[in-house]
């Protein structure tokens, strides 16, 4: 049977959209400001961080120890120079 690359972009697209509406909230409670108008032009599908038609190696285990009492992994924090969007 051939896979279903179909859901496995789905799925993954989900969850980055949930972890960018995290990690903007997490910004803005911090008081950075992100404009409305620069959020429409995000979009997950435009990144190299999924790999939609091969296989995806993953260290179930390892993983599950990365989450926090929610089920998410933690947001990467970067250095506040680098973290201000106008």
């Amino acid at each position: 049977m051939v896979p279903d690359h179909r859901h496995q972009r789905d799925r993954h697209l989900t969850w980055i959209s949930e972890y960018y509406g995290r990690a903007i909230a997490e910004m803005r409670a911090g008081g950075h400001l992100i404009q409305d108008e620069v959020l429409a032009h995000l979009w997950p599908t435009h990144h190299d961080n999924g790999n939609f038609f091969g296989t995806n190696t993953v260290d179930i285990d390892g993983e599950l120890a990365k989450l926090d009492t929610d089920g998410y992994r933690p947001l990467r924090h970067i250095p506040a120079t680098a973290s201000t969007v106008n």
